[in-house]
């Protein structure tokens, strides 16, 4: 009988496959570059099979058959991790580990009462969390590190098995005597010749921000201009540099509700004029056993929504 690859195995070669890169596979499999690649000739020795082409520098280039094993690796990994997840769900649904993933602008605004409904009315789930950008996010999720994840939507999620929760609207916050403040309402044509203060690369928010940006016809704005345009680590930096005079900057209410201006001299004002909002979701693996569940705690999590901004068509 021929030697089987073990599942970490599988897991290294699968988040190589996707990521192209040996040091970000490392990080979303949660070991050391030096380890991954170890695991990797490792199974190449006991498959006696080229997977990566060596010889083209520090590209990570697959050979063909090394494209094929890591396609038919995840399909393998995929139905070894559904056998005890089938069993569980089988046996007593919504219980066991629940490895759930949010993205920093929502995490601290929407984990507490996560927590809270988890807690009662789900206690036979064992929580924990991660924090971090929906790129990455979604790398663990494809490689079997987190079970689901809490999005804001539009994002690039195509890898993962979306649900709508409700959507979250945006306000524009600004200095208490910015000009705009005068409005109860603030077009989006408006922020055509503002400084806008947004997150840094890597946060979906950036990119919502910027597609509603674009709905003024007048703004010319782009993610690489840097004299008029300020970045942020978090959406409580923003507020520190709108408090500032620094600029003006898009907030999605769910961090308004929670305070996040409290101590800063800066209010909001709703957006108008087109879709200005985003949507807060859950993400799970396409076809995941345990989807049903998801389901459920989606239902559960959509009471969370602050009126008025349900899901609407």
């Amino acid at each position: 009988m021929l030697p089987l690859p073990s599942a970490q195995q599988l897991r290294y070669l699968i988040a190589l496959s996707e990521l192209r890169h040996f040091g970000r596979a490392a990080a979303a499999c949660a070991v050391t570059q030096s380890t991954l690649s170890a695991g990797i000739m490792a199974l190449e020795r006991q498959l006696d099979s080229q997977l990566l082409d060596r010889t083209v520098g520090k590209k990570v280039v697959f050979t063909p058959l090394g494209h094929e094993i890591a396609l038919k690796g995840r399909q393998a990994l995929e139905a070894l991790e559904a056998v005890p997840q089938l069993a569980v769900a089988a046996r007593t649904p919504l219980t066991g580990p629940l490895r759930l993933g949010v993205i920093p602008t929502i995490g601290p605004f929407l984990i507490e009462p996560l927590v809270k409904i988890i807690r009662t009315r789900f206690p036979q789930l064992t929580l924990s969390i991660a924090e971090d950008t929906t790129e990455h996010l979604l790398e663990k999720l494809g490689i079997g590190r987190l079970d689901m994840l809490v999005l804001a939507m539009p994002c690039l999620c195509d890898t993962a098995e979306t649900m709508p929760l409700w959507r979250d609207p945006f306000h524009v916050i600004m200095p208490e005597d910015h000009p705009l403040a005068r409005l109860n309402h603030v077009p989006v044509e408006r922020l055509a010749d503002q400084r806008m203060i947004m997150m840094e690369d890597g946060h979906c928010l950036r990119e919502q921000t910027l597609a509603v940006c674009r709905q003024g016809r007048e703004w010319h704005g782009t993610e690489g201009e840097s004299d008029s345009t300020f970045s942020a680590t978090s959406l409580h930096t923003m507020a520190e540099m709108v408090g500032l005079g620094l600029g003006i900057g898009v907030m999605p209410l769910l961090a308004l509700e929670g305070g996040i201006l409290r101590g800063h001299p800066v209010i909001s004002r709703p957006l108008s004029g087109g879709p200005v909002w985003r949507t807060i979701g859950l993400g799970w693996r396409p076809r995941s056993p345990r989807s049903d569940d998801f389901r459920t705690l989606a239902s559960a999590f959509s009471s969370l929504a602050p009126h008025p901004a349900p899901l609407q068509d």
